[in-house]
């Protein structure tokens, strides 16, 4: 368009329109009523020349404000940001400790499980072994002799998956890893004791495989 002058004049430029949507009042903290000002909204699409810029929190799909109750509870004054920093601390350290105790447990149930397996294992090698000692006994394993040296390589695999043989002469008579056998009034002894192993224990950590046969020497 020309003005008198014949210079050309440009369109005014329509300043936008900036609508605040937010239902808390930034000001009060308090929570908006509805007011004619909402119904404007129909109108809009008929504001071809406006440019709408919204201003506030997200919305869900269905056009209202999406706001946490911790979030309604700060702007209401009802809590304070470092309360809600306290109360959130004190949430990750539970899930922390919680989630430790529960790897303890996990690791626990993994070694029985583990000792478990490895003793269904070892229970078949436990025959030979008591052969090796009857042999040992009786003087078949010389030493140098190739006997000799199968026995110290298989004992010596046994005692790497953590099998431990136990039960020795002396000592104190434990009827939870000692079967009696037989029993022998002593003299000598105040106390019921080991007099004779007659089939060593064997222990895989803390899981009994077999509990030793004794003779046990009780007071006379």
């Amino acid at each position: 368009m020309s003005d008198q002058n014949g210079g050309s004049q440009e369109p005014e430029r329509e300043e936008p329109i900036i609508r605040d949507k937010r239902r808390i009042d930034p000001e009060t903290g308090k929570v908006r009523q509805p007011d004619a000002d909402a119904a404007a909204g129909d109108d809009e699409h008929d504001l071809a020349h406006e440019e709408l810029v919204d201003v506030g929190p997200a919305e869900s799909d269905d056009g209202e404000t999406v706001l946490s109750d911790d979030d309604l509870d700060i702007l209401s004054g009802q809590t304070t940001a470092e309360t809600l920093a306290a109360d959130r601390l004190a949430d990750l350290q539970r899930v922390t400790a919680e989630y430790a105790n529960y790897r303890k447990r996990t690791e626990a149930n993994r070694e029985i499980e583990r000792e478990r397996a490895v003793g269904d294992a070892v229970k078949g090698l436990i025959p030979v072994l008591d052969d090796l000692e009857r042999a040992e006994k009786h003087g078949d394993l010389g030493e140098g002799s190739a006997f000799s040296t199968i026995a110290a390589k298989l004992r010596s695999a046994v005692e790497r998956l953590g099998l431990v043989p136990y039960g020795e002469k002396g000592d104190p008579f434990d009827p939870q890893i000692h079967e009696a056998i037989f029993q022998q009034p002593t003299p000598d002894v105040t106390t019921d004791t080991v007099a004779e192993v007659v089939e060593t224990g064997y222990r895989l950590g803390s899981t009994t495989v077999r509990v030793a046969k004794v003779v046990v020497s009780v007071p006379a």
